[in-house]
């Protein structure tokens, strides 16, 4: 997964569910807790993700990753370009099925 793809599905498990810790995301995604933190924290340096503060419980603290408009705006860039290299792939393995087929 190159790190336009990591971006892309960061963003897009944050805009479902703000409230998702960095580990659970980095469950979700298959991507190790280092590179979730590293591409979040680039995200919010980009100014394409705003870390906010809220109780979790009475004694513990949490955060909320709220996307800006810039990182709505860049996720639908990061959106198109996925969906176009999906495409690709598919394409390509629908003809790699095909020859498969002819083979047989």
């Amino acid at each position: 997964m190159n790190k336009s793809e990591t971006e892309y599905l960061i963003l897009r498990k944050l805009e479902e569910n703000p409230r998702l810790t960095q580990r659970e995301i980095s469950k979700e995604l298959g991507v190790s807790l280092g590179k979730t933190n590293y591409v979040i924290k680039a995200l919010i340096d980009k100014g394409w993700l705003k870390l906010n503060n809220f109780k979790r419980s009475d004694k513990k603290l949490g955060y909320i990753y709220l996307l800006t408009p810039t990182g709505i705006s860049e996720k639908t860039v990061l959106a198109q370009n996925f969906l176009r290299r999906k495409s690709d792939e598919y394409n390509r393995l629908k003809e790699e099925i095909e020859k498969l087929r002819n083979e047989l």
